[in-house]
């Protein structure tokens, strides 16, 4: 790890998140290269294909949402792009906004019958 040099006038809180920035760039460029050469350059969720002119537009998902959990092998990994990435963070936020966890079952089915006692009160109207 490269020493940070303080520059005149900036915190020390200043330069630990700037350091903390610098080390997830490079983390992330690291697994994003090994991602981009293990699986073909297609959407995991749309199946649409990159070139080299619009492969930004793709980023590496991990599928445990751990993004410290790379294992060398990709296994932790999916290409999708940046849509359908947003899209899969969006519903992971929301299944834990509801108390659920990565992967768990949705809850048990409602048993409530709306219209259970319909035919009663239709028969009471008479």
């Amino acid at each position: 790890m490269a020493a940070y040099k303080a520059q005149p006038g900036s915190s020390k809180m200043d330069q630990i998140v700037a350091e903390a920035r610098r080390n997830r760039e490079l983390r992330e460029k690291d697994y994003r290269e090994q991602a981009l050469k293990i699986y073909p350059w297609v959407c995991g969720r749309c199946a649409r294909e990159f070139t080299r002119a619009n492969v930004q537009q793709l980023t590496v998902h991990h599928r445990d949402h751990n993004h410290d959990n790379n294992p060398p092998n990709g296994s932790n990994w999916e290409l999708l792009c940046i849509y359908c990435h947003e899209n899969e963070h969006a519903r992971y936020l929301d299944s834990a906004g509801r108390g659920e966890t990565a992967g768990s079952e949705p809850g048990a089915p409602s048993t409530y019958k709306a219209f259970a006692d319909l035919k009663a009160l239709m028969k009471s109207k008479k």
